[in-house]
Order: structure tokens, then sequence, then C-alpha cells
């Protein structure tokens, strides 16, 4: 396979390649290097309000520690204020630090909720993550269109009517 410009300018790419690869794992394990507890109390303010508060449809790419393939989509994160509340981007912020990492979905989704869980000290915490394997659909089974849905929650969301509650509002097209 020879490139049409030459042998030489084939070569020239490849040579290159190690090093975007390199770079390109940076990037995407980037969540090594963050402490997405200390992202949340970067901004953290007192607010006396104890509704629940969601972030949801936070897009995410992550890689597969089992195959180094990708798996991506959709986080939806929710807890009650008790007390204090964060900002808002700094939940989308914690997903993408435990998204940047080599991750299974089931540890991604039970991390990100530990992490505000621990931070905030909430009433409680719900976490749902929506996701497409790239090991499931290139690979294996080879099932383009399979979706994986995990979640955990604690506290207030351990009431199957605040669960509802916010299924029933993630899945609302406000």
């Amino acid at each position: 396979m020879i490139s049409l410009l030459g042998e030489d300018v084939y070569r020239e790419g490849l040579v290159k390649t190690p090093e975007r690869v390199a770079k390109a794992y940076q990037f995407l394990l980037q969540g090594y290097e963050q402490d997405p507890e200390e992202l949340l109390r970067s901004a953290l303010f007192k607010e006396d309000y104890r509704q629940m508060v969601i972030v949801k449809d936070i897009d995410f790419y992550s890689l597969c520690e089992h195959h180094l393939l990708p798996f991506f989509g959709k986080a939806h994160v929710a807890y009650i204020p008790n007390g204090q509340i964060t900002g808002l981007s700094k939940i989308a912020r914690v997903v993408e630090v435990f998204a940047r990492r080599m991750q299974v979905q089931e540890r991604m989704t039970t991390q990100i909720k530990e992490c505000i869980q621990n931070t905030l000290n909430p009433l409680g915490v719900m976490v749902v993550v929506e996701a497409q394997h790239l090991c499931m659909q290139m690979r294996g089974v080879q099932k383009q269109h399979s979706i994986t849905t995990t979640s955990d929650f604690t506290g207030a969301f351990n009431q199957q009517k605040t669960r509802e509650e916010f299924i029933n509002l993630i899945k609302s097209k406000a």
C-alpha cells in the first residue's frame, strides 16, 4: 500500500503516528490528573434550597478498560441540597473527570454518585448513565443499537416516589 504521493510521504505519516496516539491518550485519560471533589468544592454556595436539582443529558466519552474501545452517551445527575449547592457546571465536570479515565460504566456511575454525596453531603443523589459501547458494536455480538443503562442512588432517592420523579423529569423534553 504505497501512497499516491510516494513512499517517503507515506512513511513520514507513519513515523508521527506514535506521537499522535500518545497525545490522544493523554487527552482521553486526563481525568486521572483531576480531583472531582475539589472541583465541586471550588464553587460551593450556602443556600437553603431543598428540592431536586437535576443536570441531565451530559454528553460524555470514555474508554472501556477491558478493550480500550470507546463508550459514550449521556449522564443524568440529581441531588437534593442540604444547606449548600454547587455550580451547575461542576456537576458536568465531575462526570467528565470520571469519564476521562479507563472505565466500566457501572463503576463510573457509582463514582459520580459517591463524589457528589461525599463532597456536598446532600439529602440524596441519583445518577443514571446511558451509553453505547463500541466493544459491543464493533466486535463480539456486534449489536449497533444496543444501549446500556446504569443507575445508582443514595438518601432520599431510596424512596420510590423520589426516584420516579427523577426518571420522569429526565425523560421530559423540557
